[in-house]
């Protein structure tokens, strides 16, 4: 029943933030998600490292078709919802210094994103999954819509496109799936995820079932060469919208090809999956050789993301133990670092009504605050030692160098071009002499400190003792890893 509260709780109070106004929306949605905090605390301290689904519940959604609301927390899942938890009353807490027109209905879409994000990193019915990923879906493009900057309609409305094509490749993959399973005496078929790997699919079916899958998951993600969506949204997005589209919401992506394709479609791996690693290693490098050319803070942060999520992927698609634990871990240590980088693009335009690199510079002079935040947050995402990027990166690119040699190689470039736009991106905008823009820089706020102040102690925390949260997934990803090989020598 705790999985029940975490996803009904968001809702319940985003509900309630429809009817009000002013400063009380905000401190009310700050407070809602506290107690969803809490509750995510709870549940991470309670787990069990084993690989069963925790937490759970399971009722009747359409009985005579076999569908169910079904959701539980495994080790897969239990991180995703931690991440999810933490963010956004930090994400909410980064608007405490800004005006938004409509704040109740502002703060309410917030919510009600974060009740879907819960429901998709939970759910144990296929449908289910497909429903939570789609409602997702709803609250950013109102927000990004709503509050996005001056191009937010063509570039929201081919964000919408975009996710709703890939979508409908999803739904008729899952549809085809709901038929493959048996009927029994009280339904036609099963919808469970659980059912769909038990299918024994043909070699060519799982390879229809692989694409269907991956070009859904990959526009989310997004994997080049789905990516044009991604800078465009996440620039014209108001910056809390562009932290939750890039600190939890492309995470829906890899852990869809994790819960989902994995285990369903292993023969469609051994056929399919070099491509994929081939697309997502294309993106780390076009990602990052972008990113430098970027004067832009929020468009370099943008293409910086992308890179990262290259290797998130190419790690799942490793098929080893390292790589998918690494994905799951750096799953978490991105969406910490990100969210942290776009804060701080956000902080400096709010005073300097720019994020062009090349109208700053001088900013550290005035902001000791700021300029430690901001280096602490840069070097987690170069995947400095000790600090939280470093563990998954290091995971991720032996579970793909054990794959491939010369596709690790190439992956590894990731850290390489990582610390050049970011070191760039420091230095043009802290360094160097002030200007009309810099000069009276004002350091950060208390308000905008509490919202570095846990990202900085979970880029330690997890740089410096990882096991924390490695030893919650590490029998989940061992019994997947054994189940998708046992599936693929049974199915030949």
């Amino acid at each position: 029943m705790l999985t029940l509260a975490l996803i009904l709780f968001p809702a319940l109070a985003a509900c309630l933030l429809l009817f009000t106004n002013g400063s009380m929306s905000r401190q009310l949605a700050f407070g809602a998600a506290l107690v969803e905090t809490a509750l995510v605390v709870f549940i991470f301290n309670k787990f069990l490292p084993t690989p069963a689904s925790q937490f759970g519940f399971d009722y009747p959604w359409i009985p005579s078709l076999g569908i169910r609301l079904s959701a539980g927390i495994d080790g897969i899942s239990l991180l995703l919802t931690l991440l999810t938890g933490i963010l956004v009353p930090l994400i909410v807490l980064s608007t405490f210094n800004r005006n938004y027109e409509r704040p109740g209905t502002f703060y309410a879409l917030m919510l009600f994103m974060q009740s879907a994000l819960m429901g998709v990193f939970t759910a144990r019915d296929g449908f289910l999954f497909y429903f939570f990923f789609e409602a997702a879906l709803i609250p950013i493009y109102f927000l990004a819509a709503m509050w996005g900057g001056a191009n937010r309609i063509p570039v929201t409305f081919k964000f919408f496109i975009y996710t709703i094509f890939g979508s409908l490749f999803m739904l008729l993959t899952l549809v085809y799936l709901y038929y493959q399973t048996p009927a029994t005496a009280t339904s036609l078929h099963s919808s469970a995820i659980v059912d769909f790997y038990k299918l024994n699919l043909s070699a060519s079916a799982q390879g229809w079932v692989f694409w269907g899958l991956f070009i859904a998951f990959a526009i989310k993600m997004p994997v080049f060469p789905f990516h044009t969506w991604q800078p465009d949204t996440y620039v014209e997005s108001p910056t809390p919208a562009t932290m939750l589209l890039a600190g939890i919401m492309l995470k829906m992506g890899i852990y869809g090809l994790i819960r989902l394709l994995l285990p369903v479609t292993p023969l469609g791996i051994e056929t399919w999956g070099q491509t994929a690693v081939i697309l997502s290693v294309i993106g780390i490098v076009y990602g990052s050789i972008i990113a430098i050319r970027q004067r832009d803070m929020k468009r370099l942060i943008a293409y910086s993301s992308f890179s990262h999520v290259g290797l998130m992927a190419a790690g799942v698609f490793s098929q080893t133990e390292t790589g998918l634990q690494g994905a799951l871990i750096q799953m978490l240590a991105h969406g910490i670092n990100v969210v942290g980088l776009f804060f701080v693009a956000d902080v400096i335009y709010s005073r300097t009504d720019t994020r062009q690199l090349d109208q700053l510079g001088g900013i550290t002079r005035t902001t000791p605050k700021l300029t430690v935040y901001f280096m602490i947050m840069m070097l987690g995402s170069v995947a400095l030692p000790l600090t939280n990027g470093f563990i998954g990166e290091f995971l991720l690119l032996h579970g793909v160098y054990t794959y491939n040699h010369y596709i690790g190689l190439a992956a590894g470039f990731t850290i390489i071009f990582g610390a050049v736009y970011l070191l760039r991106m420091f230095q043009k905008a802290m360094f160097g002499p002030t200007n009309a823009r810099t000069e009276s820089f004002a350091d950060l706020t208390m308000s905008e400190s509490w919202v570095f102040v846990p990202l900085v102690v979970l880029v330690f925390w997890m740089g410096i003792y990882p096991t924390t949260f490695m030893k919650m997934t590490e029998p989940a990803v061992a019994n997947l890893m054994k189940f998708v090989g046992n599936t693929a020598i049974s199915m030949k």
